[in-house]
C-alpha cells in the first residue's frame, strides 16, 4: 500500500510538472552535458592558456563528432577570468552554479588554482588542472594531471647536477612571485642541502607576474655564476614574463654551455613568440615535447592542426595533460554511467590513457598521474630535441619527501584513507588500528 501511494503521489507530481512545461525544459536541459573551460583569454597569462581552452574545444568537438557521452552532446561553457585571480573563483561558481556543468577544466598557475579550490570543495565540484604545479596539496575535488616536483623539478636538477648535464654545484632560483615557484623552490632547496649544497652556493630571486626589466637580475646571475664553480639556473618564471627574460639573456651573451637555465613553465608554444637563435641549448623539463616519435603524437598533431586550420601551431606539456584528463574523465562517466561528480571521481581511480610519448598515464588514488619525465633541449626552430627521459613512468607524489611536515603524509581517496593528507588512516579497518 505505501508503494502504490508513492507511485501515486509520483505520477501526481509529475502531471502537474507537465501541465507547467517544467519536465519538458528538465528534458531538453538533459540532452546536454555541459563542459567548463577555465582559461585566461586575456592578460599575463593568455600567452599560455589560451591554447589550453583550445585544446578543450577540440576534444569536445572530436566527442561530438564520435556519438557525443552517454546519448547526448557535449557542450563547451567558455569563460574568461583574464589571469585575475579573484576572478577565477567569481568564474568557477558561475560555471558550476548557473550553468551547470559537470565538469571544469581549467586554471593555469597556483594562485589561480588555490582561488577556485574553495569554491570546487563547497558545491562539489570536479576541476582537472593541466599544469606542473609544487605539489603540497591533494583535493577529493581536483585531479591533478600536470607534472608534481617529483616528476618535473627534481629530475631536472638531477640531470643538472650529472655529468651529462653539466655538473652544476652552484643553484640560481628564479620565479614568479606567487605560491608555484616559492614553494618548489622551498623543496629544491631542501633537496639541494640534501645533496650537500651550501646556501651560499644557492642564489633565489622573485619577480612579479609581468615582469620586464631583467638587466640587473641577468646581471647578478653572471656575477654568481663569476666564481668559478658551474652555475645552472632554475626557471619558475611565469607568462610574458618570459619574453624578456630570454631576450635579455641574450643581450648579456648568456649562452647554454656557460650558464644552462632549465624552465618548468617554458614550452612550445612560449617559445612560439620568441627568437630563439639565442636560446639554443638551455633546457626545458616536462613529461611530453611536441619533437616525441610516436603514432600516438602524430596522430594528436595531426587532429590538432586539423582543428585549429593552422599548420603552424604547435604542441606543448599542458595540452598533452588536458588530452590525458578529458578522455579519463569520459571513460569514467562512461564507466559510472552519469556525470555525477561523486561516481565518477570513484571511476577515475585506475584509468589509463595512451599518452603521447608512447606510454600509458594512470590515474592514481592520490589524484596524480603516473608520467614519463623529459629533459628538452632547445632547438633553433623553437623546438626540443630530448636530451634525457626517464626509464619508464614515475607516481606523482602529492606531499614532498624533503619537507618534513611534508614527508609523513598520505593523500590517498580510497577507503580506508578518504584524506588528502593524512598520517594515518582516516577510517579504522578493525580492532586496534
Amino acid at each position: 500500500m505505501m508503494k502504490f501511494k508513492n507511485l501515486f503521489r509520483a505520477g501526481a507530481f509529475a502531471g502537474a510538472a507537465l501541465a507547467t512545461g517544467l519536465v519538458a525544459g528538465l528534458a531538453q536541459a538533459a540532452d546536454t552535458i555541459k563542459v567548463g573551460v577555465l582559461h585566461s583569454l586575456s592578460g599575463t597569462m593568455a600567452i599560455s592558456e589560451t591554447t589550453l581552452k583550445d585544446t578543450v574545444l577540440m576534444m569536445v568537438d572530436d566527442l561530438n563528432k564520435n556519438g557525443g557521452l552517454l546519448g547526448k552532446k557535449v557542450e563547451a561553457v567558455v569563460v574568461d577570468p583574464a589571469s585575475n585571480w579573484p576572478l577565477f573563483a567569481e568564474k568557477a561558481r558561475e560555471l558550476i552554479e548557473k550553468d551547470k556543468v559537470s565538469v571544469v577544466f581549467g586554471c593555469w598557475t597556483s594562485v589561480s588554482r588555490k582561488s577556485v579550490l574553495p569554491v570546487f570543495e563547497e558545491l562539489n565540484g570536479l576541476l582537472f588542472y593541466p599544469v606542473q604545479y609544487e605539489g603540497e596539496e591533494s583535493s577529493r575535488n581536483v585531479f591533478y594531471t600536470g607534472a608534481a616536483p617529483n616528476q618535473q623539478a627534481i629530475p631536472a636538477v638531477d640531470y643538472l647536477m650529472s655529468e651529462d648535464g653539466g655538473a652544476a654545484k652552484r643553484w640560481v632560483l628564479l620565479g614568479t612571485d606567487y605560491v608555484y615557484p616559492r614553494t618548489t623552490n622551498k623543496i629544491l632547496r631542501a633537496y639541494l642541502h640534501s645533496k650537500g649544497v651550501a646556501d651560499a652556493d644557492i642564489m633565489e630571486n622573485y619577480t612579479p607576474f609581468g615582469h620586464s626589466d631583467w638587466q640587473s637580475i641577468v646581471a647578478s646571475v653572471k656575477k654568481f655564476a663569476s666564481a668559478g664553480k658551474k652555475t645552472a639556473v632554475v626557471s619558475t618564471i611565469n607568462g610574458d614574463a618570459n619574453v624578456p627574460f630570454y631576450k635579455e639573456l641574450g643581450n648579456q651573451g648568456i649562452k647554454a654551455e656557460d650558464i644552462p637555465v632549465v624552465a618548468f613553465s617554458v614550452g612550445e608554444e612560449e617559445l612560439a613568440g620568441l627568437d630563439t637563435a639565442p636560446l639554443v641549448g638551455h633546457l626545458a623539463a616536462w613529461n611530453y615535447f611536441m619533437s616525441v616519435d610516436s603514432p600516438e603524437n602524430a596522430a594528436f598533431i595531426k587532429k590538432w592542426h586539423a582543428f585549429i586550420k593552422n599548420e603552424k601551431r604547435v604542441t606543448n606539456d599542458p595540452m598533452e595533460a588536458h588530452y590525458i584528463g578529458f578522455k579519463m574523465w569520459v571513460q569514467a562517466v562512461e564507466q559510472a554511467g552519469t556525470t555525477a561528480v561523486d561516481a565518477v571521481r570513484q571511476a577515475m581511480y585506475g584509468q589509463k590513457v595512451k599518452n603521447l610519448t608512447g606510454g600509458v598515464a594512470v590515474m592514481n588514488t592520490n589524484h596524480h598521474l603516473s608520467k614519463p619525465v623529459l629533459i628538452g633541449e632547445i632547438q633553433a626552430d623553437g623546438q626540443f630535441e630530448t636530451v634525457w627521459k626517464t626509464d619508464g613512468v614515475v607516481v606523482g607524489d602529492a606531499w614532498s619527501d624533503f619537507i618534513p611536515e611534508s614527508a609523513k603524509l598520505t593523500a590517498d581517496w580510497t577507503y580506508p584513507w578518504v584524506c588528502g593528507n593524512c598520517e594515518k588512516p582516516k577510517y579504522a579497518t578493525g580492532a586496534g588500528m
